[in-house]
């Protein structure tokens, strides 16, 4: 049996546009609602919400008869649990708060087996098929999506430096908390959040390097795929959640004739 090829991680170096969503409720079963939509990409997330190793692996179970690409945001820079998630099989990781070229170097290290990297090896693992997968060893670095998260303003000065580390797929602007850098907690989506992004965004596009960016604004969103960004979330599924039931039960009421 051979490596089967990641699709997001190709995509993004061939500068094919990657639309996404961000998935949180920690369900299978809600991970299976959003598979069949048709989004080019997932993000699982480990940083904000309470999921665990089984709530993962039955998330990348429910994904993988279809053709989303589920990538992993990591609670933390941590290759333990880079370990274990590239043993379950995460196609991709997203590593968080990514302030310095070592820490870059260092999540990196952690997706690579000795003599390049640290990842501990076993054979028999669901990333394997459980060792059937002849290949897996020779193909893994090249298919695995390494995504760095920068979130202050010392990481985007660096930014270009960052990217420059070898082994390293995109890199992943979080406005969220660029906004809260810079006194404008609350405001992701406020020109002045993207008054420091997008120049940044800009020299690594030109550079080559797929970049990428959650926003919960579509006009945003489209426009930031526009501008040259490779990936981009425009959601979270508890956000639609949220926003679907508050609109529903609003729509009714606004129907129904008062006394």
């Amino acid at each position: 049996m051979k490596y089967t090829e990641n699709r997001f991680t190709h995509a993004l170096r061939d500068g094919v546009k990657q639309i996404g969503l961000w998935v949180t409720l920690c369900s299978n079963f809600a991970a299976e609602v959003v598979a069949s939509a048709g989004y080019d990409w997932t993000l699982v997330d480990m940083e904000h919400s309470h999921n665990e190793y089984a709530s993962v692996l039955g998330q990348l179970q429910a994904f993988s008869a279809y053709k989303t690409v589920p990538i992993v945001r990591v609670e933390w820079n941590d290759a333990v649990a880079v370990k274990r998630l590239l043993d379950l099989g995460a196609p991709g990781i997203l590593f968080p708060m990514i302030q310095t070229v070592e820490e870059a170097r260092a999540a990196v290290s952690a997706t690579r087996y000795p003599p390049r990297g640290i990842r501990g090896v076993s054979g028999a693992t669901r990333a394997t098929k459980f060792g059937r997968i002849s290949d897996y060893a020779a193909r893994v670095e090249d298919e695995t999506a390494v995504l760095l998260q920068l979130e202050t303003l010392a990481a985007l000065e660096q930014a270009e430096a960052i990217a420059d580390v070898d082994g390293v797929t995109g890199i992943f602007f979080g406005p969220a908390d660029i906004a809260a850098d810079i006194g404008m907690m609350g405001q992701p989506t406020a020109r002045e959040v993207w008054d420091k992004v997008r120049p940044v965004a800009q020299r690594l596009i030109q550079k080559g390097v797929p970049v990428g960016t959650l926003v919960s604004d579509v006009a945003l969103a489209a426009q930031l795929l526009d501008d040259g960004f490779t990936f981009v979330a425009c959601g979270t599924d508890t956000g639609l959640l949220a926003r679907g039931s508050d609109a529903l039960l609003a729509e009714l009421k606004g129907r129904v004739k008062t006394a």
